[in-house]
């Protein structure tokens, strides 16, 4: 998948054909990330992990008005996902409209969850 003008946020990084990763996005960059094709969202940071991040709530927020399908997995950094997260993960995976993009503070707790749930 491509970035185009419509959307300037992070860079996205896929994965896969149905899965992209991504370091903290706002709700500014939703309306982007419908418009290069991806159908759902899935938010593997913990809200307050770091001051001033947006919430979960409001990413999801904005979202809806795309019409984008979202859950929240928070991972905590440094811990690594554990059997619960990873269970649920795979579960909106095998349901959630695609392609998924996945975000975290840099991406890379995206990676290692989607990764374990193979």
């Amino acid at each position: 998948m491509s970035q185009t003008e419509s959307y300037d946020g992070p860079a996205i990084r896929q994965i896969d054909e149905t899965f992209s990763a991504v370091g903290q996005i706002s709700p500014a960059d939703v309306a982007g990330i419908a418009a290069l094709g991806f159908k759902s969202l899935v938010c593997n940071r913990p809200d307050q992990e770091e001051p001033g991040q947006p919430s979960y709530a409001e990413i999801a927020d904005e979202a809806a008005k795309h019409g984008l399908s979202v859950t929240y997995i928070p991972v905590t950094g440094g811990v690594g996902p554990l059997p619960a997260q990873i269970t649920a993960m795979r579960e909106f995976l095998e349901t959630a409209p695609t392609p998924v993009l996945g975000y975290c503070r840099s991406g890379t707790r995206v990676g290692v969850i989607y990764d374990a749930t193979k």
